[in-house]
């Protein structure tokens, strides 16, 4: 699957180059969101990326559709908009369980929101609509809405909320990136999802076991989809409730090469990598 914003950026170089004129900014044509350095294995394993980051709180009174959150930006303002990230937390849990993920996703270049459910106990099909709640939020009403390009948006969560992230994915077509973390949830159907798709399960996992639930969700998706599936080996159900590396560099990239339309981080992503700490690893390469 390519996006559309590059395939019209190509289109426009093509016209330049065949009527001998530059395009209007051929480094943008190339790779039109391109944020940050060169990006290497330890850039993106890092507690912390090159940008420097500030953020909001957002309260439940202040907002429809969801229960508030956090959001982290980069405080820059020299390189014009940043791709956009709303993730939702777990049955019975809160932000702050995945709090960890918003400071370390945003110094790399983007717009962070770890979102508060309406109820702890929601189910995977609202958890969905409220990360897009959140996302119209994020890009309409907050107050970092200038610093996010509403075209360039993804979505992530854990558990139900990963589950979330597939249902939101499912709604909402024009997302750019999704990442499920061990995800969870009763619908099994997911082929008519169009967006890319990075799932991540954990070998260990007895509360949504890969083999019902990551696998199958994975298995769903349509095989003309960019898509991959990391099972992180030894993990349990709740490995993204805590700083883990692995996860960290494969959503990074995931939304680097998606939102940002970012072919640099290609590399990480494809072929499979050799990794002791993934015990299985499924694409669709090259994308």
């Amino acid at each position: 699957m390519r996006r559309a914003a590059k395939t019209w950026s190509s289109l426009v170089l093509a016209v330049g180059v065949a009527l001998g004129v530059a395009a209007t900014n051929p480094a943008q044509a190339a790779d039109s969101y391109q944020h940050g350095p060169d990006p290497t294995e330890s850039s993106i394993e890092a507690v912390r990326g090159p940008y420097a980051t500030a953020q909001t709180t957002v309260s439940s009174l202040a907002v429809t559709g969801f229960g508030g959150g956090t959001i982290y930006y980069p405080t820059t303002t020299s390189e014009g908009t940043f791709g956009g990230v709303v993730i939702a937390p777990g049955y019975t849990a809160d932000q702050s369980s995945i709090a960890w993920i918003g400071p370390r996703l945003a110094s790399q270049g983007f717009v962070v929101f770890t979102i508060d459910t309406l109820t702890r106990y929601d189910q995977p099909d609202s958890r969905g609509d409220q990360l897009l709640a959140a996302a119209d939020y994020l890009t309409q009403r907050s107050s970092v809405s200038s610093r996010v390009d509403a075209s360039r948006l993804g979505v992530a969560g854990h558990s139900m909320g990963g589950g979330g992230t597939l249902e939101a994915a499912l709604d909402r077509p024009s997302l750019q990136g999704a990442v499920p973390l061990a995800p969870w949830d009763l619908n099994k159907n997911f082929t008519r999802v169009t967006v890319p798709t990075f799932i991540i399960g954990g070998q260990s996992d007895t509360v949504a076991p890969v083999s019902s639930h990551s696998e199958v969700f994975y298995n769903s998706l349509p095989g003309s989809l960019d898509k991959a599936y990391m099972e992180l080996r030894g993990a349990s159900h709740f490995f993204p409730n805590t700083p883990n590396t692995t996860m960290a560099k494969y959503l990074i990239s995931w939304f680097k090469r998606f939102l940002d339309d970012d072919t640099r981080y290609d590399q990480f992503l494809c072929p499979a990598p050799d990794d002791s700490t993934i015990s299985q690893y499924l694409d669709t390469c090259p994308y």
